[in-house]
């Protein structure tokens, strides 16, 4: 499997960063994860959009899902798509309220009140805790501890296995996601610190603790807020996992 970080800023898009986005590839297959404000600029510089073979959200917050919107414009009115889009509807996975939401975040033109409903270039499914192929991948959803609904997630193929936090405070289920992964791609949004919100997000070290019980291979951090200290959360999990651990950065891909 191929990761490529379309986007790593937490919370809102940072200066020239944008939100969460990453692509994850495998046997010719491009795997969309997230979509965040800003994402789909960074999507268009690597890849034809067109080339998505599915997409999945995590959790509907406007750092992992705004461009959707943008997305949606591009597969409805681009005047030469490479196949005909109502008949290759792309497959969307995310949280079960994603239908109706995702229509009205795109909120269209009051003359096309009718079209609120997507599904005429999107094909909707509810993440659950069963695996499901996707491609060449199969992945399960893991519930996180998080303000909306919130799925951690696993990616597996070929004997290897990513897994994703998403957003999400410390909680019994991550162990579960994250045991044993090649690599964990972990939100670590601040530092640590008695007085952070339970159920909201990770700090580095609990993120390079995390790393540590589940036996990840690599820890690569991401969904740091532009107000953060990146540094000094990248000292905190390295000071909890004695395995490799980094800062991902947008444009970069690391091979799980």
């Amino acid at each position: 499997m191929r990761l490529t970080i379309l986007g790593c800023s937490g919370s809102i898009p940072g200066p020239n960063a944008a939100a969460s986005g990453y692509l994850v590839e495998a046997d010719g297959f491009v795997l969309g994860l997230e979509l965040g404000n800003g994402t789909l600029a960074q999507l268009q510089a690597v890849r034809d959009p067109f080339d998505l073979g599915a997409l999945v959200l995590s959790h509907l917050h406007p750092d992992h899902c705004a461009d959707f919107s943008a997305l949606t414009v591009l597969r409805r009115y681009h005047p030469a798509p490479p196949y005909d889009v109502t008949a290759h509807r792309l497959p969307v996975f995310g949280p079960v309220e994603a239908p109706a939401r995702l229509a009205n975040a795109y909120a269209p033109h009051e003359a096309e009140r009718v079209r609120t409903d997507l599904t005429d270039v999107f094909e909707f499914h509810s993440l659950s805790h069963a695996p499901v192929r996707v491609g060449p991948f199969e992945l399960s959803a893991v519930p996180m501890d998080h303000p909306t609904e919130a799925f951690g997630l696993r990616l597996s193929h070929g004997g290897h296995t990513l897994a994703y936090t998403g957003d999400t405070g410390p909680c019994e289920a991550l162990d579960k996601l994250a045991a044993d992964a090649d690599v964990l791609l972990a939100e670590a949004s601040w530092t640590d610190a008695p007085d952070r919100p339970a159920g909201v997000h990770l700090s580095g070290r609990q993120a390079g603790e995390l790393a540590a019980r589940a036996g990840a291979g690599r820890l690569l951090l991401t969904h740091i807020a532009p107000w953060s200290d990146r540094d000094a959360i990248l000292a905190e999990a390295r000071a909890a996992f004695s395995g490799p651990a980094d800062l991902v950065e947008q444009g970069a891909s690391y091979d799980v």
